[in-house]
């Protein structure tokens, strides 16, 4: 144990005296200190628009689903029959599930969900598999397609936001809002721009919002003839109600009580509609015509749901994204959205998470200059002074390099976990500097030159920020590296602290002192104080 501690002061003595000499090469080259850190910084930020964006970090939900989409109005039976050849695809192809659910016909207020069939798949955890919900979802994709005649599948691996998805009432992946007045001209752009999108590397299983709608006959009065016969559209309208929905007649009214007197067709809603168009009217002159006679009818189709956002309607365009960011295939997706012809009146806008991840960082950044501003009064405050804490504060954009080197070199993202690791630098990276700031100004007042107590301070503090700082570093390593079941969601905020510690405590052991003696130069009267 002796003989450990023994080697232990060696190493550190070794290690102080050769950080003492390297502070006075630096204290006799300030400026190109100075400008070599901001060089550093600069070229740090040349990789910013190489790293990725999205809301949430991904991380492995455990969870795969499988749906199955066919026409509107298709009959249950055949749902069930072509949702059961889904199955025997998907159950072979994932021998990682542990239990699934099916579901299929309507399960919500959703009229389009009755032609539809859902699998989900619980997976083992991720420690015991070899491919991530992802990779499976990635190899359905291939084995489903055109695998089951008639129904649109879609694929989706929940990753991770399981809480934002309830919160927002939306899906994850990418969605597109078109808002407008005439829904013909919103399916037209709703479609062009599935169809846009889908080679966008990244996007998976887009879709449109707006259903093809339920068959539906319209019956359109011919205005000019019931004129001609003394009658009014609403002896139409009236006799169609009656007959289909019913209407109130009357009321019978016996010891007290009143009953509704209700007037509707027997089994109107097994009649057909030439049944019905045979019913007649009474012309103001007494004669009956039939309601053929002054009608005419045109199949169509009615929407099953009309979405309205800021008072206008909307459709929405829907896809998943899978192996690419969500921000960079947003910025590809705009960028087609901008080459696509909108009429006046009609908007195109990337949103859901897109949307929410914007309006999140925009606040993040405002916590990040807050909690700097922050920080710098408190110094302010204990220093009494306005210049000894700007020295202290030159330690903080420093940690930016750390910061864009790991998240670069570790292929993560800049998501809003990122980014309260970003804030937290502002208060921790600033402990190193004060610590030598401190001790300098402590030996300045005592007589000692500045360059002379940089050198000391150095020499004294360099053992107390390395425990600190390394302490921080490998309490969070595990956290970095994704080590346990779900710390991939957390992985990004301990890269973050991780690299940008590391990266500022290294340039600021060199370049405080630098800036610190800039900011508190010998003056004449000092020097020749020191040689009397």
């Amino acid at each position: 144990m002796e003989r450990l501690f023994s080697a232990s002061n060696i190493f550190f003595a070794g290690l102080e005296n050769g950080y003492v000499g390297l502070l006075r090469w630096v204290l006799s080259h300030r400026l190109i200190i100075v400008f070599l850190a901001a060089a550093v910084l600069g070229g740090s930020l040349l990789l910013f628009p190489m790293i990725g964006t999205e809301f949430l970090p991904p991380s492995d939900e455990g969870e795969v689903r499988v749906r199955g989409k066919m026409a509107i109005g298709t009959r249950l039976e055949l749902v069930d029959q072509q949702a059961r050849k889904m199955e025997n695809i998907v159950y072979p192809a994932v021998p990682e599930a542990v239990s699934s659910v099916v579901s299929v016909g309507a399960s919500g207020w959703r009229a389009a969900a009755a032609s539809e069939g859902d699998i989900r798949l619980s997976l083992l955890p991720a420690a015991r598999r070899n491919r991530s919900n992802v990779e499976i979802a990635q190899d359905l994709r291939r084995q489903l397609d055109g695998k089951v005649p008639g129904m649109e599948i879609r694929i989706r691996a929940p990753q991770g936001q399981f809480l934002l998805e309830r919160v927002l009432g939306g899906d994850e992946g990418l969605t597109i809002e078109i808002r407008g007045l005439e829904l013909d001209v919103l399916n037209a752009l709703a479609q062009r721009i599935a169809k846009a999108i889908a080679d966008v590397p990244g996007i998976t299983d887009a879709q449109t919002s707006l259903e093809a709608g339920v068959p539906q006959q319209e019956i359109r009065v011919d205005r000019s003839k019931i004129a001609d016969l003394d009658l009014t559209v609403r002896d139409m309208t009236q006799l169609l109600e009656t007959a289909v929905a019913g209407s109130k007649a009357g009321e019978y009214r016996t010891r007290g009580n009143s009953y509704r007197i209700f007037v509707q067709l027997k089994d109107a809603e097994k009649r057909s509609l030439n049944e019905i168009l045979n019913l007649t009217l009474t012309t103001g002159s007494g004669e009956k015509v039939a309601l053929r006679n002054v009608v005419t009818t045109e199949p169509s189709r009615g929407p099953l749901l009309i979405d309205r956002k800021d008072q206008q309607r909307m459709v929405t365009v829907q896809a998943n994204v899978a192996g690419r960011d969500l921000g960079s295939v947003a910025r590809d997706v705009q960028t087609l959205l901008d080459q696509i012809p909108c009429p006046v009146g009609y908007d195109l806008t990337v949103a859901g998470n897109f949307e929410e991840q914007q309006k999140a960082f925009g606040e993040l950044v405002i916590s990040i200059v807050l909690a700097l501003v922050f920080v710098y009064m408190v110094l302010a405050c204990q220093y009494e002074s306005v210049r000894d804490p700007l020295v202290v504060m030159f330690s903080v954009p420093l940690a930016a390099v750390g910061v864009l080197v790991t998240l670069f070199i570790t292929r993560t993202t800049l998501n809003v976990q990122s980014y309260i690791g970003c804030i937290m630098l502002g208060g921790i990276v600033v402990n190193n500097a004060i610590l030598i700031v401190d001790q300098a100004g402590q030996l300045v007042r005592t007589g000692m030159s500045t360059s002379d107590a940089l050198s000391e301070a150095g020499r004294r503090r360099l053992r107390p920020i390395l425990m600190t700082t390394l302490t921080t570093i490998l309490g969070l390593l595990p956290l970095a590296l994704g080590i346990g079941e779900g710390a991939d969601a957390q992985a990004p905020l301990a890269r973050a602290v991780v690299g940008g510690l590391t990266g500022s405590t290294l340039i600021t052991l060199v370049l405080i002192p630098a800036v610190y003696s800039l900011f508190h130069p010998e003056t004449k009267e000092n020097r020749e104080e020191k040689i009397w």
